[in-house]
């Protein structure tokens, strides 16, 4: 989860550097009340949708940060490129009309999107608590897997090779890519499944593959320990092991995108560009479903939260409908702020997102960003593995079907 953001703003002190490494001033798109309760120079803002662009210092970010745990919320924000940051009031007023148009133009309830599948409803029923924790632990054993670590693609490039291991006996073609960022030297890794019948519909199914340690000093960030195992080794396994149950389905109707982010610890950095140019090519994104900490059931075993804040209406009671006739969890509903993770990317963009959590935001785990993010006795692999089948029966729900947005 995204909690503290520091990226570099190319706009605003023209890339100044301090002698300790980190940025000067940063421009950022975060909560108004906590842009205010850092003193941080607003240039833009909406009160309505709690918004701010807003300029800050290195210090002022880490102090957004702990102002936002006293809240029990997100402290999501976004560092603005150079383009962004030299037209604050552009940003605000387009984010405010994508939620307007999610919002108002969207009706929160179609009712009876998601029928009954045998077929579907076996093939979620594979998820496997057993082998979900085995990838959790994989990918939690690296030292960290933060985006300015000396190594910042070693778990990257592991995954990559995993991956054609896994999928070598699959029915469909596929591609996977590399994606390397103007802001970060770590790369997203995308796996493409093109669509049989309308490619150019495409489903996205994300998750951040970064970590990070908070309570670490810069500049020793890099070195200290960042397991990252709720966040987010859990909802990376998901994807991980969705992938694998889909092995079995032949084709799908429309393209199937999964991503695993670059960065969001340090803003957004890779489902930003990721995002921006789906955007600038048009692409033709149906809907984003983002899995950011699925480990830690701090409202009960199969209580699943989703964000209704920077999120699709629409997306959400399409994912409510999934679970009420698949899963059978008890949905809950939360806000985490703006910027919480990378479908805030996808949101800014006007492409419909949604973000199912492990649980209401006042009672999330309380020891992601630090050594203690590890598996304990507190994580529950079968409370994670109601959200492979949830990304299981979205890719072939959403995939195999004419169903989108009005």
């Amino acid at each position: 989860m995204n909690f503290k953001i520091f990226i570099l703003s190319l706009c605003f002190l023209s890339n100044a550097w301090s002698h300790s490494g980190e940025t000067v001033s940063q421009t950022v798109l975060t909560d108004l009340s906590s842009a205010k309760a850092v003193n941080g120079i607003i240039l833009a803002q909406d009160e309505l949708l709690n918004i701010a662009v807003t300029r800050l210092t290195a210090d002022q970010v880490n102090k957004i940060s702990e102002y936002s745990h006293t809240q029990n919320k997100c402290a999501g924000f976004e560092v603005l490129n150079a383009e962004e940051a030299a037209q604050p009031e552009k940003i605000v007023t387009n984010l405010k009309t994508v939620q307007q148009n999610m919002y108002v133009l969207s009706p929160m309830a179609l009712g009876n999107q998601v029928t009954y599948d045998a077929n579907y409803a076996k093939l979620a029923a594979q998820a496997d608590p057993l082998v979900l924790q085995s990838t959790i632990a994989w990918l939690s054993s690296y030292p960290n897997r933060w985006h300015k670590s000396k190594t910042p693609d070693q778990h990257v490039d592991d995954l990559q090779i995993k991956l054609y291991a896994w999928l070598k006996d699959a029915p469909w073609k596929y591609t996977i890519e590399k994606i390397s960022h103007t802001s970060t030297r770590q790369s997203t890794l995308k796996l493409t499944i093109t669509g049989a019948v309308r490619p150019n519909e495409i489903v996205v199914l994300g998750a951040h593959l970064d970590s990070i340690n908070q309570s670490a000093e810069f500049p020793f960030i890099g070195s200290a320990a960042a397991p990252g195992a709720d966040d987010n080794a859990s909802g990376s396994s998901n994807l991980i092991e969705t992938l694998k149950i889909l092995k079995q389905v032949n084709s799908f109707e429309r393209t199937l995108e999964f991503y695993w982010y670059a960065g969001e610890e340090g803003g957004l950095l890779g489902s930003a560009e990721v995002a921006r140019t789906a955007k600038s090519k048009n692409e033709n994104i149906i809907g984003v479903l983002q899995l950011d900490m699925t480990l830690f059931p701090g409202d009960g075993e199969q209580v699943i939260s989703l964000m209704d804040d920077f999120t699709s209406p629409w997306l959400n009671t399409f994912i409510t409908e999934i679970n009420d006739v698949y899963v059978k969890a008890r949905v809950i509903h939360s806000k985490c702020g703006y910027a919480c993770s990378d479908h805030a990317s996808w949101n800014k963009q006007g492409y419909h997102a949604a973000i199912p959590f492990e649980s209401s935001m006042a009672n999330m785990n309380p020891k992601i960003h630090s050594a203690k993010d590890i598996i304990n006795p507190q994580s529950s692999f079968t409370h994670s593995s109601s959200f492979t089948k949830l990304a299981t029966l979205f890719a072939l729900t959403l995939g195999n079907s004419s169903i989108k947005a009005p």
